[in-house]
């Protein structure tokens, strides 16, 4: 049986690949959490089942990086093309501008191991530090084991950066995967509500992908 994927505060993984697929990268690491053959085809190249691994049309390649980087590029496909994971008609978006919300809900809709799985994008750029605060707390509370949300940040202007939240794993208050430097770190709530992120160099939550499924 092949091990889950579940890194902790602190632990690393791979590196987004271009400057423009922290989005991806952060899809990449989110159907690694929720599928385990996938993530053991990433982590050393093993294709016991590639209906299941969902790496059918993925290219054999040869290190964690490469493989983790080809993927990427899937995922990108996907999620700013017309036609979406799962089959579903989208806005299409050009790729030198990142993963749109819309196309991260459907990837991680598509990739979701529960298939009630019902994602949602909510804005959170013009809310007031009360409206954070509340958002933090949903953000806590929806954020579970099979379900992990996409943070989007930025700066006053602009959404530039894409995280992976997950659930805690230790005494910090919220796991994010940075792909920028390839490590989990911690997401505190009063740099959440404060706007003051700094993860790579960027402090302002301007969305959340989450799933809108949870009791």
């Amino acid at each position: 049986m092949t091990a889950p994927f579940r890194p902790h505060a602190g632990d690393t993984a791979p590196v987004q690949q271009t400057g423009t697929t922290c989005g991806s990268a952060s899809l990449t690491i989110a159907r690694m959490l929720v599928n385990p053959a996938f993530a053991e085809w990433i982590r050393a190249g093993v294709r016991r089942d590639a209906r299941a691994a969902g790496v059918s049309g993925a290219p054999d390649v040869g290190t964690v990086a490469q493989r983790f980087a080809a993927y990427e590029q899937v995922v990108a496909g996907r999620t700013n093309a017309l036609v979406s994971a799962g089959g579903k008609l989208q806005l299409p978006w050009p790729r030198a501008l990142g993963t749109p919300p819309w196309g991260a809900r459907h990837e991680l809709e598509f990739g979701a191991a529960d298939p009630d799985a019902d994602y949602d994008v909510t804005w959170l750029r013009l809310r007031s530090r009360a409206g954070l605060e509340r958002a933090y707390a949903a953000l806590r509370a929806r954020v579970r084991d099979g379900r992990p949300a996409l943070l989007y940040i930025g700066n006053a202007q602009l959404p530039r950066h894409v995280v992976l939240v997950m659930p805690p794993s230790g005494e910090q208050e919220l796991d994010v995967y940075e792909p920028s430097i390839g490590r989990i770190v911690d997401l505190p709530r009063q740099a959440f509500v404060g706007r003051r992120l700094r993860m790579a160099g960027w402090d302002v939550p301007w969305a959340a992908v989450w799933d809108d499924s949870h009791p």
